[in-house]
């Protein structure tokens, strides 16, 4: 099992849908999250794509310095960049941080987002660019066509005497991971990544997807792992952390729901449809699945629901979610710093998970010194 926190690029708060209890977006606190993940024993980071946010690359790069271990889920735009390019910045990342680069393919989105970007393909297009974006892709990483380099006339693409010259750590390729929920989408998975993404669906759904991910893998002669995307918020017991849910969107009135919700309606995305299905922008049923809480996609784009619960609870939830075959997780919670140290502190020591040279009793006391002189027990 891999657990992955997030490095919130678009903005981080206490609260959802309002500037209250928010905090600035510099490197100084990006830095902060990256390593209090690193520190933690989080296996990678998953930095999101878009105008919304801080450019993905830019950020991972000036923090591969500032972390040992952690790595970087990285999102890549076929269609916005071209393979030749994106072949250079994959593989100067990978050695640049010696092997701790994860590529995110993404090809959906906001149809007007794209549009400002200057891809102007529509739905089924996007999907056709992605496959030959990554044939490309793949083949020229991996040294296909020798001191010659590769060829390839598509579609859409086209390119000639592609090649390497500075490969890869991770060979052939830095793992690629994707996620898409129509069915062009599942048929590119199928047949061309690594690492078939979900959001954070009730276990029902994603057992389905699951299924028919691994019936198409296996026509192609290939099989496939599995990832999901959550939020999380964890507290010692399951009222405090109802509550906590509750807290986080207690700023946010009936009329930023409507317009959030608006917004979300004119994407073609069939994985935010189905997000936006779970809660249909109504507060009171937000329990879509036990622990499984809705009430993050009121006013967030993408992964918009969270796991809700004390530690057992939560571990439940996520031993239910591996059961069905996914084996990383990627988590997030608000603001991003303290609850990656909570989520740590008390779901880690359930999993087996954490860096030893933090959780080791071999280090030292752990907690503040009592009457400056007695160490605390542990509880």
């Amino acid at each position: 099992m891999q657990i992955f926190w997030f490095i919130p690029t678009h903005g981080d708060s206490r609260y959802l849908g309002t500037s209250q209890g928010a905090r600035a977006i510099n490197y100084d606190y990006l830095r902060q999250v990256a390593v209090a993940a690193d520190t933690q024993g989080f296996d990678g980071v998953l930095l999101p794509t878009g105008r919304s946010c801080e450019d993905a690359w830019v950020v991972a790069s000036s923090l591969i310095g500032a972390t040992r271990n952690l790595k970087f889920l990285v999102a890549i735009r076929p269609g916005l960049s071209s393979p030749g390019l994106a072949v250079r910045m994959a593989s100067t990342f990978d050695r640049l941080s010696n092997g701790r680069l994860l590529v995110n393919i993404v090809t959906g989105g906001d149809q007007a987002e794209l549009e400002a970007d200057g891809v102007f393909a529509d739905h089924e297009k996007r999907y056709e660019i992605t496959d030959e974006f990554l044939r490309v892709w793949r083949a020229s990483l991996a040294g296909e066509g020798g001191d010659a380099g590769f060829d390839f006339e598509g579609k859409h693409l086209q390119v000639k005497g592609a090649k390497t010259l500075y490969p890869p750590v991770q060979q052939p390729h830095p793992p690629l991971y994707f996620g898409g929920s129509s069915e062009p989408a599942h048929e590119l998975a199928a047949e061309q990544v690594d690492v078939y993404l979900t959001w954070g669906e009730p276990p029902a759904a994603v057992a389905v997807k699951i299924a028919d991910m691994r019936a198409r893998a296996a026509k192609h002669g290939r099989t496939l792992r599995f990832g999901i995307r959550l939020h999380v918020i964890v507290r010692e017991t399951n009222e405090q952390a109802w509550q906590a849910a509750e807290d986080l969107i207690k700023y946010v009135d009936d009329d930023v729901i409507a317009r959030a919700q608006k917004s979300f309606a004119k994407m073609d995305s069939v994985g935010q449809q189905r997000m936006t299905a779970l809660h249909g922008g109504k507060r009171d049923k937000l329990e879509v699945s036990p622990n499984l809480w809705a009430g993050v996609g009121l006013v967030r784009g993408g992964a918009g629901t969270a796991l809700v619960g004390d530690p057992e609870t939560v571990v439940a939830r996520i031993k239910e979610y591996a059961d069905l075959g996914i084996e990383t997780f990627i988590f997030s919670g608000y603001p991003h710093l303290e609850e990656s140290y909570r989520f740590s502190e008390l779901v880690f020591p359930l999993l087996g998970k954490g860096n030893p040279a933090v959780t080791s009793s071999l280090t030292g006391p752990f907690g503040e010194i009592i009457a400056n002189s007695v160490v605390p027990k542990a509880a």
